[in-house]
């Protein structure tokens, strides 16, 4: 992303041409990298495009999150849920209905 020399603009011509920038984005769909004497400082993107991006990150969570479980299942580290209730009600002194 940072290599495209096309998607790149400094700070003072996005600030000085915004819409021109703004435009860019529409029609390419590409982010934009905003730099500061050469150097890459911060990145511009559509609603859409961000968008996107956390619903992957948030996706990479869940995936992280659910195989990290599975290793837990895998080593034999983990009850069924009825048996881990029971063990916390237990616990507590608590009493109920169990359905």
């Amino acid at each position: 992303m940072l290599e495209n020399a096309n998607d790149t603009v400094s700070l003072s011509t996005f600030k000085r041409d915004t819409s021109k920038v703004a435009e860019q984005l529409r029609k390419t769909g590409r982010p934009v990298v905003l730099t500061v004497n050469g150097k890459a400082e911060m990145v511009v993107q559509d609603a859409a495009a961000y968008q996107r991006l956390v619903t992957l990150a948030e996706q990479a969570e869940m995936y992280s999150f659910l195989r990290a479980g599975k290793v837990e299942v895998d080593a034999g580290r983990t009850l069924p849920a009825l048996e881990a209730l029971d063990a916390i009600a237990k616990k507590h002194k608590l009493t109920g209905k169990k359905t």
